[in-house]
């Protein structure tokens, strides 16, 4: 029995061997075929499987980066809110229309002044409206423009409220300022600079500025109201009434001229 088992061992190591052999002499003979192309295919194999560790590489390091970036990420989104919460409270409270627009008053000024520099004489300036700038330089600032927000409406009495919106009023105070800027060009205005249809009122802008009441302020007269947005039927009035509980404009009187003056509310 065991003569029997080594015997069938041997016969199974010497069919091994010659199973080995075999390969080793296919190998060689395929070795024999092929010698240069399958040494460049082996190099293409080498080169391909290091650019796949160079871009695996790449992928840890950026995705290592995304990593270390998601606080700073965190915090830009959480300054993104606080800017965006800034915004819209501005946007709720900002007036649709906004100053510089310019109504018939204004632009019949400056048309009548430019008309008469341009029949003058070559030794008289024609007349300048001073760019802001320029006010500073000589201390005289340009008009106020103390809008209202939603909570300063929110406050007023719902009587005096009544059915006006925040635009509409805001809209108003744009109406005032430019008043009040064209009286500003008309009392600086030289004399010879102007028409005949705008000297009378000139020189009774200059005498109401002289008095103390109104010296050195802003201001516009009731006979100024003619638009765009402000004008003197109920809803205009009822504007110049908020507008005096407010603190942006206070009233008085020279002559026979009702007068208003652009003031700084005291809350702000």
């Amino acid at each position: 029995m065991e003569v029997k088992e080594a015997g069938s061992s041997l016969d199974a190591l010497i069919s091994s061997f010659n199973a080995r052999i075999a390969e080793l002499q296919q190998l060689v003979i395929a070795r024999n075929m092929y010698p240069s192309s399958s040494i460049s295919d082996l190099t293409a194999v080498d080169s391909s499987l290091s650019g796949l560790e160079l871009q695996l590489e790449n992928i840890r390091t950026r995705l290592r980066e995304e990593t270390e970036a998601i606080p700073k990420a965190k915090k830009l989104i959480e300054a993104s809110l606080k800017q965006q919460k800034k915004l819209q409270f501005i946007a709720a409270n900002i007036p649709l229309s906004l100053s510089g627009r310019m109504d018939h008053t204004t632009q019949d000024t400056i048309n009548g002044v430019q008309q008469h520099s341009c029949t003058d004489d070559l030794t008289h300036e024609p007349l300048k409206i001073e760019e802001p700038a320029q006010r500073e330089k000589k201390g005289r600032a340009p008009p106020p423009l103390w809008y209202l927000n939603a909570d300063d409406l929110n406050n007023l009495p719902s009587y005096m409220r009544g059915r006006l919106t925040l635009d509409k009023i805001n809209a108003a105070i744009d109406d005032i300022a430019m008043y009040a800027e064209t009286n500003s060009q008309l009392i600086r205005a030289p004399r010879k600079k102007l028409t005949e249809n705008i000297v009378e009122k000139a020189m009774e802008l200059r005498d109401i500025a002289a008095t103390e009441a109104f010296k050195g302020k802003h201001f516009f007269l009731e006979s100024d109201i003619k638009g765009p947005s402000l004008k003197l039927d109920h809803t205009g009035k009822a504007i110049l009434t908020i507008l005096r509980h407010t603190g942006r404009i206070t009233e008085g009187r020279s002559g026979h001229n009702r007068v208003f003056i652009l003031v700084r509310p005291q809350q702000i």
